[in-house]
């Protein structure tokens, strides 16, 4: 499939489908007329891609991550490290969530307490 019909299926621009190859993210055959050619797979490595990138995490990251879960996409022979290092860095990520899901639901109970107030005054003021 060409970049147009990937890029209609992700929502993701033609731009960054063509970044993503170059940072090695996704792969792509030629043509003989030079067009990239995707597979029906890269779909769902882009989407994998868009997640992690909203996640806060950077290609060069994303790329490290697809090195230890595809072990057909390794260029390096010490993948033990970089899967070490990635276990480490997801865990860095749960706790970031996980500060920002308490941070969160802080927030709510307080703006929960709020609403319940405002209504219970104006409540009292209709009397």
């Amino acid at each position: 499939m060409r970049i147009g019909k990937v890029s209609k299926l992700t929502g993701v621009s033609a731009r960054s489908i063509r970044h993503y190859e170059e940072k090695g993210l996704i792969n792509t055959s030629r043509q003989e007329n030079n067009y990239r050619e995707f597979d029906e797979k890269v779909v769902e490595s882009i989407n994998t891609i868009q997640l992690y990138l909203g996640l806060g995490l950077t290609t060069d990251q994303i790329k490290e991550i697809m090195f230890c879960q595809y072990p057909e996409r390794q260029e390096h022979k010490e993948k033990n490290v970089y899967c070490e290092e990635l276990l480490l860095m997801y865990k860095s990520k749960m706790h970031e969530i996980n500060k920002q899901l308490a941070a969160l639901t802080e927030a709510k109970i307080h703006l929960s307490e709020k609403i319940k107030q405002m209504e219970q005054k104006r409540e009292e003021e209709n009397e």
